[in-house]
């Protein structure tokens, strides 16, 4: 088995129509070794999303390379992708009504992807996934009697059905009020606890902030990464620590395989740039960035 869950390497999206072009992902590189809980954050169109549902087998790369689980996506057949995206990667959704079939129940909802991977004992299976969430009293409930966040526990149980390698989950808390979204955060760490690899992209910051390893997206690209401090990580269930205001992760700039770093813009307009040339210097082991002489001069003048 390897340790490699996804190995993405100068990863590139090109969305095209008649008239534009839109650079979706701009030479991502990224690992994930396979145990991880790792969550991807970003903007609104920085390329998370698209990276996702690359992951998931719905979107193809324009170019690079992208490996799951030892399966080349870049190369694969319409047969291997279907089997692919049937067994190897599981995905909740944000908009319940992409998890769910209305007119089933919930456990009529969970055992649908077992009749496609042709599991044996299905009821018996999705009776357990329902335990696992939380929801055995739910199992005959359609989705018009259920809240949000159990509309979304469901979702996790479908997902897990096929006893995926990986679990991808598209902002999983985006439409549950916190209490919820703590709950549901707790499954996947839970899930992640018993040696399932789980991927989330969100805009929460509480739930951000709660993860061992965080990537952010900027621009195409890996701008950064964030790694929880050694004492939070014992403390995930504590409810007497805001998650939104403590410092719990310690962050770092990525250097890409070119030896190129994403300096960010709050840093940059501090510096005080007229144009786009800054010093680098290294001045006992660290690397120094500096606002060339003519730059700070014309600053000054500008000031």
């Amino acid at each position: 088995m390897s340790d490699i869950m996804v190995q993405a390497d100068g990863l590139v999206k090109i969305y095209k129509s008649k008239q534009t072009e839109v650079l979706a992902l701009q030479g991502l590189d990224l690992t994930i070794e396979t145990g991880e809980l790792t969550a991807i954050i970003g903007n609104s169109g920085s390329g998370k999303s698209t990276f996702l549902n690359m992951i998931g087998g719905l979107d193809r790369p324009s170019a690079g390379s992208l490996v799951v689980d030892g399966k080349n996506l870049f190369t694969m057949t319409k047969r291997e992708l279907t089997a692919y995206k049937r067994d190897t990667v599981g995905f909740v959704w944000q908009n319940n009504a992409r998890n769910l079939l209305p007119y089933l129940s919930a456990l009529e909802n969970i055992m649908m992807p077992m009749h496609l991977a042709h599991e044996k004992h299905r009821r018996a299976k999705a009776l357990e996934l329902l335990e696992r969430v939380g929801l055995s009293s739910k199992k005959h409930s359609r989705l018009s009697t259920m809240s949000g966040g159990e509309q979304q526990r469901i979702a996790i149980a479908i997902a897990l059905a096929n006893s995926p390698r990986l679990l991808l989950a598209d902002e999983p808390t985006g439409s549950v009020d916190a209490q919820t979204a703590n709950y549901i955060f707790d499954i996947f760490r839970e899930l992640n606890e018993q040696g399932q690899t789980v991927l989330i992209v969100t805009h929460d910051i509480a739930l951000s902030k709660k993860v061992k390893r965080v990537v952010a997206i900027r621009d195409g690209k890996i701008s950064s990464e964030r790694i929880l401090r050694e004492k939070y990580a014992d403390r995930l269930k504590e409810s007497n620590i805001d998650w939104r205001r403590e410092d719990t992760q310690e962050e770092y700039a990525i250097l890409d395989k070119a030896g190129r770093v994403q300096i960010p813009k709050e840093m940059l307009q501090e510096m005080g740039l007229v144009d786009q040339k800054v010093r680098i210097d290294l001045q006992d082991g660290k690397v120094v960035l500096s606002v060339p002489e003519s730059g700070a001069r014309e600053a000054e003048k500008a000031g």
